[in-house]
């Protein structure tokens, strides 16, 4: 079978599997690709496999945005970085992983004396290859693998549907009704699923209690009820699963975990994880592991190690990127947690490939630990002390109202 007729079958039997597809997908992407003389098995499998992912994550495209190529398909460093922006006005990225956008966030006080955290959204925009703000209606957003979809949820939150917004039209193509409000969506690392949070109040809100005790003022509280799996091609909703948080340790100091405790996905999708406080004996593991069921389980064997790390597991399974600190993000080996390696940067948020991170840090150079919250997005290397930046400085304070924390997802 020759390369061409590989691509063409592949994508067809997805197509009709996942009815997501139109029938001549396969005849345009080759037409294409002899128009840019790319050759070689190895590539067309590549361009298989990828489009086979878009099928499935992408909603269906009007006539015109059918047509229109995503700017990241012809941003094609290996390398794109703009050093001298902050935050970041184009894109950018480093081997298979690309900054997908940012949020900053402030708190805004309320009538009866709640507050109210929120986000504001910047997401790449795939017609400009640049980063544009998202209207202020959308209270959580998560950009699929591919950047080609972000799932989005209207606030105030917990919202009673999810849209995928295509970033090409700029458009909600398609509402995914939920029965119980959710206020936190999350790809999965196959960009096929998305596995929805359900609250019964907005985590976001601090809620007054200062009739309940003086120094109490606006308080969070613990209201997640459980969770959703969404089949993005589809659109199928999952049985609800039930998930609740802890009550309140006593009757008048309020909610001692964190508001906000979403599920989220292991690095190969078969688990499901929250992020937990650690106790003060930091005997525990910093996540809670559950099946896909809702049921409790261990930690995934690679992933034991990562701590609070975005990062985790490298592509190839052989290094954990472990939580780090102004001396550096320690490396481990994901068999046994012993240290392997120490790269630069506090704050590993993925890998670009097997030997390379994208982190956030300060100058190792100048890296002292008096001013660690002046940083950036860097590129470091597995065996080296260098960091390549990829932004420009972030303001030297934790409580900035203009500082951007980045969103990455694969390319």
């Amino acid at each position: 079978m020759n390369v061409e007729q590989l691509v063409r079958e592949t994508l067809q039997e997805e197509a009709a599997a996942s009815g997501t597809a139109r029938g001549d997908l396969a005849d345009r992407v080759l037409t294409a690709r002899r128009r840019r003389n790319r050759r070689g098995a190895a590539g067309a499998v590549a361009v298989a496999a990828a489009l086979v992912a878009a099928a499935v994550t992408v909603p269906e495209l009007g006539d015109d945005a059918e047509a229109a190529s995503p700017a990241s398909e012809s941003i094609t460093g290996d390398v794109v970085a703009h050093p001298d922006q902050s935050p970041p006005r184009d894109m950018v990225a480093a081997g298979g992983t690309a900054v997908s956008g940012y949020f900053t966030s402030r708190t805004v006080k309320q009538p009866g004396g709640d507050e109210l955290f929120t986000r504001h959204y910047t997401v790449l925009d795939q017609k400009a290859g640049r980063y544009k703000a998202l209207d202020t209606k959308w209270a959580w957003v998560d950009v699929a693998p591919g950047m080609r979809t972000a799932a989005v949820l209207e606030g105030e939150l917990p919202a009673r549907r999810i849209g995928m917004l295509d970033l090409i039209t700029g458009k909600v193509e398609r509402w995914i009704p939920v029965e119980r409000p959710v206020a936190g969506v999350e790809w999965s690392p196959d960009g096929k699923r998305l596995v929805a949070t359900a609250y019964s109040k907005n985590p976001d809100r601090l809620i007054d209690r200062s009739g309940d005790h003086p120094a109490n003022g606006a308080q969070p509280h613990g209201s997640r009820t459980g969770f959703y799996l969404v089949d993005a091609g589809s659109g199928e909703v999952g049985p609800f699963r039930k998930l609740r948080q802890p009550p309140p340790s006593t009757e008048w100091s309020g909610y001692d975990g964190n508001p906000r405790e979403d599920v989220d996905w292991s690095h190969d999708g078969t688990k499901l994880y929250v992020e937990q406080l650690k106790p003060s004996n930091g005997k525990s593991d910093s996540r809670a592991w559950y099946t896909t069921s809702g049921a409790k389980t261990t930690a995934p064997a690679g992933e034991r190690f990562g701590g609070w790390s975005r990062a985790g597991l490298s592509p190839d399974g052989k290094l954990v990127a472990s939580d780090g600190d102004s001396g550096g993000s320690r490396l481990v080996d994901p068999r046994t947690g012993k240290k392997v390696g120490l790269v630069p940067g506090m704050q590993p948020l993925a890998w670009a490939d097997n030997k390379r991170l994208i982190t956030i840090g300060c100058d190792p150079k100048k890296c002292s630990g008096k001013n660690e919250f002046r940083n950036q997005l860097l590129l470091v290397t597995v065996g080296s002390k260098k960091a390549v930046p990829l932004s420009g400085f972030r303001k030297a304070s934790s409580d900035y109202l203009g500082r951007w924390v980045p969103l990455t997802a694969a390319r």
